[in-house]
């Protein structure tokens, strides 16, 4: 059974950081980039970043550009997403998916997903 579980999520101030992780079972963890989607409240869903299997490549959204960091430890089957002076509009349920290359187009019918994390950035 393939299974990826995201978390980390929870309240946070406006300006304050997050570390969301996704862990990854059932899949050759390292033959894979993990990327991390959102969706906001009444918003379809958005790519947000994506790490290539080896860890080498990162691409994100311009809309977190220079706030939001992934990174990945193959050793743990974990793809992290460090979110940094978050925002209002940041707010969303945060999910993982797999990657044979990465793509931050939110239509991934060939994906595994997670279960989502809920991130509520407000004061």
């Amino acid at each position: 059974e393939v299974q990826l579980q995201a978390s980390g999520g929870g309240l946070v101030q406006p300006g304050g950081s997050l570390r969301l992780s996704c862990v990854a079972s059932g899949i050759e963890f390292a033959d894979y980039a993990i990327g991390w989607f959102r969706q906001a409240p009444g918003k379809e869903r958005e790519g947000v970043a994506c790490i290539s299997s080896s860890g080498s490549d990162t691409y994100y959204s311009d809309s977190v550009k220079g706030r939001f960091t992934i990174s990945r430890d193959n050793a743990k089957n974990t793809v992290y997403l460090q979110m940094t002076n978050l925002r209002s509009e940041d707010t969303a349920v945060y999910d993982c998916s797999t990657h044979f290359i990465c793509t931050l187009r939110a239509n991934r019918p060939d994906a595994y997903w997670g279960q989502g994390t809920l991130v509520t950035v407000s004061s």
